[in-house]
């Protein structure tokens, strides 16, 4: 028998709840199974070797609960994803999907701004190589750890913007490299007012809708979010950066949260 379709989303910490909204909105029907590795090493600070491992470990923990497929809602994460073979269910990255979303008709500028490894590993930079086009990359670090903190707005949240963007202003076309950043897309777009704002996460849900289309109506099905990290600290971030409400589970089973949507 094929198993009932359920999608595995796995990042590091809480922005893949990004995706997990979108695909509310686009294909409600189906099944979601979130990971956040909040326990473990953050992904940008693993060897590459670690993170491999680490990462196809939670895959087969996904798949065991379920998962059908899994996409890595983290640009880090998917920077090792060619090494994640063999898996026990398909997996795809997110930085493809970043790169399909800049137009080839951009020819000016094009800013980058994602975590110290997804930048390092020069995925986008090359990608989105083109003649005359000028690749502009920032890590923007910081930002993902006031997002995580739930101190979006502090005064330390807005001079590290300031100061990871100040370089970007000439870019027609920013990508968002790092699944946190379209939580605080406002922020961005008012200091950069003139810089289109790309997020892949857009694409990659439209993707993983295209491959669901049963699924594209109906009620939202169950989303399931468990984390390898503090329950607690992931409830709470996940209502101040996306407006999303996870109710916790007994004690006994304080390393899962689950939620319903209606």
């Amino acid at each position: 028998m094929t198993a009932a379709p359920c999608l595995g989303i796995l990042d590091w910490g809480i922005g893949g709840i990004g995706l997990a909204r979108e695909l509310d909105r686009c294909v409600p029907g189906l099944p979601v199974l979130y990971w956040s590795d909040a326990g473990a090493t953050p992904y940008g600070r693993m060897r590459g070797e670690d993170l491999t491992t680490r990462l196809s470990a939670v895959i087969a923990e996904l798949a065991l609960r379920g998962a059908t497929e899994v996409v890595l809602a983290c640009n880090a994460a998917s920077t090792v994803g060619p090494r994640l073979t063999p898996a026990p269910v398909p997996v795809e990255g997110i930085i493809g999907h970043g790169l399909a979303s800049v137009s080839d008709q951009i020819r000016g500028p094009v800013g980058v701004v994602g975590g110290r490894r997804t930048i390092a590993s020069g995925c986008y930079r090359r990608g989105l190589a083109r003649p005359g086009r000028e690749v502009l990359s920032r890590v923007a670090q910081p930002l993902s750890a006031h997002i995580e903190a739930g101190s979006v707005g502090s005064p330390g949240f807005v001079a590290d913007l300031r100061r990871i963007v100040a370089p970007l202003r000439r870019a027609q076309a920013l990508v968002l490299a790092c699944t946190h950043y379209p939580a605080v897309s406002d922020w961005f777009a008012d200091v950069l007012p003139d810089t289109a704002l790309i997020d892949p996460v857009q694409r990659l849900a439209a993707a993983v809708a295209a491959r669901h289309p049963a699924a594209s109506t109906g009620p939202v099905a169950e989303r399931t979010y468990l984390t390898s990290g503090d329950s607690e600290e992931m409830r709470r971030g996940a209502a101040i950066a996306w407006g999303v409400e996870l109710t916790a589970e007994p004690a006994a089973t304080a390393d899962r949260v689950s939620t319903r949507f209606h």
